[in-house]
């Protein structure tokens, strides 16, 4: 009996093969591997677009522009402090939350069995 596929949250939050639960979805910090080294499942052929990019553009970007209001209104600091604070506090967040978004949206493509619709060329509409 196949071991069941493992959870969205934990494809997500790990990286994890969405069929086979093997470490690998990614060949870079935010680029999937062609295919699973364990089950062979080819990651090529998800189309994730650029939902979690847009996303986190105005996620991290409230929450920067955030932190940088309260710097400036109740600390005022040196103009340097703010690239050494505000820089890795849009960075982290970024990247790690691109893994994240991508390989959620990539497992819940695979889980739901989406795909581009394909007109069916046998099925002719009644118009």
């Amino acid at each position: 009996m196949p071991a069941a596929p493992p959870a969205l949250a934990r494809v997500a939050l790990l990286g994890l093969c969405p069929r086979c639960g093997a470490k690998g979805l990614f060949a870079g910090l935010a680029h999937f591997a062609p295919a699973c080294k364990s089950c062979g499942m080819d990651f090529a052929s998800f189309n994730v677009g650029d939902g979690p990019a847009a996303f986190l553009t105005f996620a991290v970007g409230g929450l920067a522009a955030v932190v940088a209001a309260w710097l400036a209104l109740s600390v005022d600091p040196p103009v340097w402090v703010y690239p050494v604070v505000l820089v890795p506090l849009v960075f982290g967040p970024t990247l790690y939350g691109l893994r994240v978004g991508k390989a959620a949206l990539l497992a819940a493509e695979y889980q739901r069995r989406a795909g581009e619709h394909r007109a069916d060329p046998s099925r002719q509409d009644a118009s």
